[in-house]
Order: C-alpha cells, then sequence, then structure tokens
C-alpha cells in the first residue's frame, strides 16, 4: 500500500496499529477486536439521549439470536428503523463492539437502530448470518407498531462485512418478501469474494484489512476452498456477495462511502455505478486517504468526523427528510 496516499492524521494513527495475523488464533483476535474498540470507545465522551432494550429471537433448538433496539429519549411518535450489522470480515466483531457508534447514529439522525449479534463464520457459514440479519429484520417489520415504527421507512446498513450483509439482505428481501426497504446504507462494503481488483491487490498492509485477510473471510464464510487454479467458485450466491447479482434493479436506494486508501474501493465504485445503471438512486461519497473503516478506527481525525457527518446526513436525507439539513 502507497502510505503517501493514506490521510496524514490517519498514517500517524496507524503507527500505533498492531500487525493482525487473524487466522492463525482467530479467538485471540476476536479478543482483541474487542479490546481495541473499548479503548476507541474510552477516549470517546458518553452518548446521551438514547436508550436501548435487548430482545431475544429463538432461531432453532440450540441459538437464541439476540439484539438491540435503540431509540431516542425523546421519541413522541413513530420513527424510521434502521437494521445495523456490524464488521468483522464475517468472522469477527460482536453487536456488543458497535454500541458507541450505534448509539451515536441514534443522537445525529434521530432514528431508531436496531443492532443485531449474528453468527459469525467459520463456526457458521452463509447463509446463517443472512438468516440471522433476515429474521430480525421480518420482526422489526411484524412488531413494528408495537416498536413505535414507521413500517414505511424501514433501512438496512452497516460497515464492511455487515454492509456487505445489508446489500446481500436487500436483494434477497427483494427477491422472497414483501417487506419494502427504504434505504441501503453500505459503508465500504465487502461484497465481491473474487478479491481481484487492482485495489484489492494494493491492499497488503497487515495492519488493516487486506487482500490475504479478505481471502480467508471468504473462504470461512463461503465454507470452501478455492479452485485449483487459485479463483474463486463461479457460482457464489448473488445473497452471500452481492457483487455477484447482474439483476440490480427494483433495488432500494443507496448509500456508499469509501476511502481512496480502501482495498474495497473499486468494487464498491463498480457497484454503485452497477445499481445506478439500473436506476436506482445512488450516492457514492469517496473520501481521499482514507483506509479501511478510518471514521471508527481514527475518530478523532478530521478526515473521519467529516465522513461521519456524511453519513448521519445520508440517513436524514433518506428517512427524516425534514431533518436533512
Amino acid at each position: 500500500m502507497n502510505f503517501s496516499k493514506i490521510d496524514e492524521e490517519l498514517l500517524l494513527a496507524l503507527d500505533s496499529f498492531p500487525e493482525l495475523d487473524i487466522w492463525t488464533d482467530l479467538e485471540k483476535t476476536r479478543s482483541l477486536g474487542k479490546k481495541m474498540r473499548q479503548k476507541i470507545i474510552g477516549q470517546t465522551l458518553p452518548v446521551e439521549g438514547v436508550q436501548h432494550a435487548d430482545y431475544v429471537l429463538p432461531q432453532d433448538d440450540t441459538h437464541d439470536l439476540v439484539f438491540r433496539v435503540y431509540r431516542p429519549d425523546s421519541q413522541i411518535v413513530p420513527l424510521p428503523a434502521l437494521l445495523w450489522m456490524h464488521g468483522g470480515g464475517y468472522c469477527l466483531g460482536a453487536m456488543e463492539n458497535d454500541d458507541n457508534i450505534v448509539r451515536q447514529f441514534v443522537k445525529e439522525t434521530g432514528c431508531i437502530m436496531v443492532s443485531v449479534d449474528y453468527r459469525l463464520a467459520p463456526e457458521f457459514p452463509y447463509p446463517f448470518a443472512l438468516n440471522d440479519c433476515y429474521a430480525v429484520l421480518s420482526w422489526i417489520a411484524d412488531q413494528s407498531e408495537e416498536l413505535a415504527i414507521d413500517r414505511h421507512r424501514i433501512a438496512v446498513g452497516g460497515v464492511s462485512a455487515g454492509a456487505g450483509l445489508a446489500a446481500s439482505l436487500a436483494l434477497y428481501v427483494r427477491d422472497h418478501s414483501d417487506i419494502k426497504l427504504a434505504f441501503q446504507f453500505l459503508l465500504c462494503p465487502m461484497i465481491d469474494d473474487r478479491s481481484v481488483t487492482p485495489s484489492m491487490y494494493q491492499a497488503n498492509d497487515a495492519r488493516l484489512w487486506n487482500r490475504d485477510s479478505n481471502q480467508m473471510g471468504w473462504k470461512y464464510y463461503l465454507g470452501r476452498e478455492k479452485n485449483a487454479d487459485g479463483k474463486a467458485a463461479e457460482n457464489t450466491p448473488i445473497y452471500a456477495a452481492a457483487s455477484r447479482a447482474t439483476d440490480l434493479g427494483n433495488l432500494p436506494p443507496a448509500y456508499i462511502s469509501v476511502g481512496t486508501a480502501d482495498g474495497f474501493i473499486d468494487e464498491n465504485r463498480d457497484y454503485a455505478n452497477r445499481l445506478a445503471s439500473h436506476h436506482v438512486d445512488v450516492q457514492l461519497e469517496i473520501f481521499v486517504g482514507g483506509f479501511h473503516g478510518f471514521e471508527f478506527l481514527v475518530p478523532a481525525a478530521t478526515i473521519a468526523e467529516d465522513a461521519r457527518n456524511k453519513h448521519y446526513a445520508a440517513i436524514r436525507k433518506a428517512l427524516l427528510p425534514t431533518r436533512a439539513a
């Protein structure tokens, strides 16, 4: 990766990032990720004016799906809701790790947010995570009146693998459900299992999500190896990797954001362009110098604050247009 292309504030912070040998000891990496998130949260002010309640949805005889509903303290009318999915390459992360992030979204947008603790690969490969997220989305729609949610303004979103799940969920809902999503909110989405774009080949810093990490994440999520020639299989379901979809028509409006130093920039730009070619309303925000997940990994950086403000504005514009300014 060309460090000269990384924003100066982000580059300074990158010096303190550990090299992530994720796949040698996945449990150790999961624990490290939790500690890194707790450290970041400890450097930020608590988010006031947001309340939450936890729910449990039995999925089968062996698993209870946990999710959390956040809402503004000041809510007096039904509000839009966004189902949020955390990142982590489909193998890492947890609902709790994003607690502060989601609270800030609620405070800044005035929307209800629902964060789901979906099951992770490799223990639970595709389609477990997608099924978990769809189960919670269906619950939101079914319980919208009791939850004081506007059923006509339900959105999906997330960051990285969470955004990949959101994009896949939008496709799945279009094809298999009567739920009408209002918006898809995709922050640096992980959507292409092939990992062959020029920007992905340039992603080689061991302190950031790189091509090696990406290939392993997809391997575990899809539950399979590559072909003997080293290429990805051609039968990857579109509901696992949204970039595989050829028909992108009749999808909800999308907001896609990515940094120029993110290995996902090529696949994200391509997906935005193809959505637009299918007459889907798309807002693509590209942040010069941003690496993968920068707005949450280095939250005090100027570029990170700018990115988050654009994220909040996009949600308000899509779901609460009277508060868009």
